[in-house]
């Protein structure tokens, strides 16, 4: 059997049970990020998991027409899935699938890249082989609410997107400061991403924007996952918050992200 399946270069491998070959294996939930091809018909699959952070693993076979589960290594798929632990790669053996977050969002442009968004700031605020169990379930949660709104109904495609960003970046240790100047704790008025958030009159370096006060209420809403709290928000407000969140994110990451410049905003369209 072993010989007939390496023969057949491992297609149709998905039920073959890897313990027999004395390979120590694990299992984990993760959101599939990005992948890319390896050879002839194997893919490499980038996946942020509950247990054991971004996981950099090989899907044997997938591009073949005869893979069981190639469609469900897509970018946006959440699964359960079974690894082998490979010399240089693991090697992804089972899958199960928990959600396909991109069917809904591929009928919808500005959701589907507000999703890629998403993805890439995943992919670039954890590090392989670190534990990301928060930044799991924020990206869950977003992907989520993308598909299929809040807890307080429908929201903009911008709006989740502007509160992940925030909630991630501050889970990875970038959290704005949004009640005191960032330099000297007074009351500010002025937003500096350079700066870390607040800033008042004093310390407010170049380029920093004055920011109303409905527009310091949102960023607070959106930090703390308020929903409830936005209904009823104006355009201009929605707007505003979403440069600021944009000009943050581009500051604090170390590349600006590729898929941000295709954004579709729909702060002003969407109910």
């Amino acid at each position: 059997m072993l010989a007939e399946r390496l023969r057949l270069g491992l297609a149709g491998f998905e039920g073959f049970s890897w313990q027999n070959r004395g390979m120590p294996t694990y299992r984990d939930q993760g959101v599939v990020l990005r992948t890319y091809r390896l050879g002839e018909a194997d893919r490499i699959i980038i996946m942020l998991a509950r247990e054991h952070g971004k996981i950099r693993a090989v899907a044997k076979g997938v591009r073949r027409t005869s893979s069981k589960f190639g469609a469900r290594l897509e970018p946006f798929s959440h699964i359960d899935a079974q690894f082998a632990v490979g010399r240089n790669l693991d090697i992804i053996t089972q899958v199960e699938t928990l959600h396909l977050f991109g069917a809904p969002l591929s009928s919808d442009y500005p959701r589907y890249t507000a999703g890629e968004v998403m993805l890439e700031t995943a992919d670039k605020l954890v590090v392989e082989g670190e534990p990301a169990g928060q930044q799991y379930r924020l990206l869950v949660g977003a992907l989520q609410a993308l598909s299929v709104g809040t807890n307080a109904g429908p929201r903009p495609s911008t709006m989740i997107l502007d509160s992940y960003l925030l909630r991630a970046l501050s889970v990875a240790g970038y959290a704005p400061n949004l009640q005191q100047c960032a330099r000297c704790g007074a009351p500010g008025q002025w937003f500096s991403a350079a700066a870390g958030g607040m800033v008042c009159a004093d310390c407010r370096p170049s380029g920093a924007a004055k920011v109303p006060a409905a527009a310091w209420q949102l960023l607070g809403m959106l930090l703390s996952g308020d929903w409830a709290a936005t209904q009823g928000c104006p355009d201009t407000v929605l707007r505003e918050v979403d440069g600021l969140v944009a000009g943050y994110v581009s500051w604090h990451l170390e590349h600006s992200l590729r898929s941000l410049p295709l954004l579709e905003r729909d702060g002003v369209r969407e109910g």
